[in-house]
């Protein structure tokens, strides 16, 4: 993945709603947060999918922790 991919991933899992991040099944995230990147123009999409499936853990943990300081 290139640093522009992983900057615009990084930015998009921190513009997202938490209950997307949370409530999507792992198959079902990966492919949503792929969607929103191509949009945004980032084309390396097996890479971006490999990159996101070994950050799912992380995404959820940092959206739950937003999810908490919100409540």
């Amino acid at each position: 993945m290139t640093p522009d991919a992983i900057h615009e991933l990084w930015s998009l899992v921190e513009s997202t709603q938490t209950n997307v991040l949370l409530n999507l099944d792992d198959t079902t995230l990966v492919q949503w947060l792929i969607k929103r990147l191509k949009q945004k123009g980032i084309q390396d999409t097996a890479a971006c999918s490999t990159y996101i499936s070994s950050r799912l853990p992380l995404i959820r943990d940092l959206a739950s922790d937003r999810n908490l300081i919100y409540q």
